[in-house]
């Protein structure tokens, strides 16, 4: 298995940026690029928005594939051993399939299931939604539940897990040193 990377965090807390870092750090002098896959839509003004912002930060060097639902797929046709991926979000690709009524607990084990086999190394980000108050009704509830499921299978699988807090990483799990 190549090295898989959870980045958690709340919102705005600096999630995306530190995934990025590392994808540039881990390849040094010789990163030519990665792949950023975007599971947002475009909804609304305020969402195009920042999605202009992200690319901009990114720059050139970042090949863009937007894929809200089949992640998996998108993940196993990108990596590669000189190409990482990034993925952006899960917490917004876990929405997406809520919203499609899809089972989020096949569509997450078929995501797990796929990153034994990836060609090279990625880098999840998501955020930890379960740190605040219990929401008031059923469906904030089963998302929360659902987001908190993935984010555990994710964690569980990766190799490194970092939660970021005000921008300042704090590093819950790190198996790369012994990754051959």
């Amino acid at each position: 298995m190549r090295p898989v990377t959870l980045v958690l965090g709340g919102a705005s807390s600096g999630k995306s940026a530190h995934a990025e870092k590392l994808i540039e750090a881990g390849f040094g002098t010789h990163w030519e690029g990665a792949t950023y896959i975007a599971t947002a839509h475009a909804g609304d003004a305020e969402m195009i928005d920042r999605i202009r912002r992200h690319q901009e930060r990114r720059g050139e060097r970042w090949q863009t594939v937007e894929e809200p639902m089949a992640l998996a797929f998108a993940i196993a046709k990108h990596a590669s051993p000189d190409r990482p991926v990034l993925v952006d979000c899960l917490t917004l690709w876990i929405t997406n399939v809520m919203l499609a009524d899809r089972d989020p607990d096949k569509e997450t084990q078929h995501l797990v299931d796929t990153l034994a086999g990836l060609a090279g190394p990625v880098v999840f980000v998501a955020n930890e939604v379960g740190l605040g108050i219990v929401p008031m009704n059923p469906l904030a509830r089963t998302f929360r539940d659902c987001a908190g499921h993935l984010n555990q299978a994710i964690a569980e699988a990766a190799n490194r897990v970092r939660f970021i807090a005000a921008g300042l990483p704090l590093t819950l799990k790190d198996d790369l040193k012994n990754h051959g």
